[in-house]
């Protein structure tokens, strides 16, 4: 039987690069997102059989209701990723917008829990399923004016190391990947449309893609059932530490 992956954020970014990967690896698909159009668009490029749900990860009744909705054919998960995240706003914490730190806590927080709780029944025990998680480094070292992104990221490090020992009995794996600097929409999304702001992020630093963090996801995910890549930190080689970027 064909194994079955729930991806978050699958609409673009990481998720979408995610998704054609786990594709490639023989996975069937749940593209999980809130824009339908681009969920629709990805199906066309998948060889293997999807299927699509459009919800807010930081809604939980919405999650709960699309979960309960998948036919029968999607309804064992095999393998969890928890993608769906934002960073909203660069401002010390004095002058931070309470609206960003709540967008940053309900999506990166309270949605990766909601999605993690609706799912865990339908993923089957002591057969080798896994949950990968994403964090970030920022989840394992603080920077100035991401306060609230940083510790969303911490709180979603320490849940899967919790997580993992609620499921240890169950034989159902636990993992987080930690990427540094990703050229995604990331930082457009951050400094709110402002996209030359967003490109000087990334200037001479030669960052890694969505594609490379892909890549890496379906490795963690098809290794045998005895092994767990638990926590990976990936970053491009021109970053040394969730701050500091040579640039060229």
């Amino acid at each position: 039987m064909r194994k079955t992956v729930f991806i978050t954020g699958a609409s673009s970014g990481i998720g979408r690069a995610t998704a054609i990967a786990l594709d490639r690896a023989g996975f069937q698909l749940v593209l999980c997102g809130r824009r339908e159009e681009r969920l629709k668009e990805l199906q066309t490029e998948l060889t293997h059989p999807s299927t699509f749900l459009v919800f807010d990860v930081s809604d939980h009744e919405s999650v709960k209701e699309k979960v309960s909705s998948l036919s029968a054919p999607f309804r064992q998960i095999d393998l969890l990723v928890n993608n769906a995240g934002n960073a909203h706003g660069f401002d010390p914490a004095q002058t931070a917008s309470i609206a960003d730190w709540d967008a940053m806590i309900d999506s990166n927080v309270k949605g990766l829990f909601y999605v993690t709780k609706e799912v865990l029944p339908l993923m089957p025990k002591k057969s080798g399923a896994l949950i990968i998680n994403m964090g970030s480094t920022a989840a394992k070292m603080g920077y100035a004016n991401g306060t609230a992104y940083c510790a969303s990221k911490a709180a979603v490090d320490k849940f899967t190391e919790g997580l993992r020992l609620d499921l240890l009995a169950d034989q159902i794996r636990v993992a987080a990947i930690h990427p540094g600097l990703v050229h995604t929409e990331f930082s457009e999304v951050r400094f709110k449309g402002d996209s030359e702001r967003a490109a000087k992020v990334y200037k001479g630093a030669n960052p890694l893609y969505a594609e490379d963090i892909a890549e890496v996801i379906a490795f963690m995910a098809t290794r045998p059932a005895h092994v767990n890549l638990a926590d990976v930190v990936v970053m491009p080689a021109s970053q040394g530490n969730v701050s500091t970027l040579l640039r060229t």
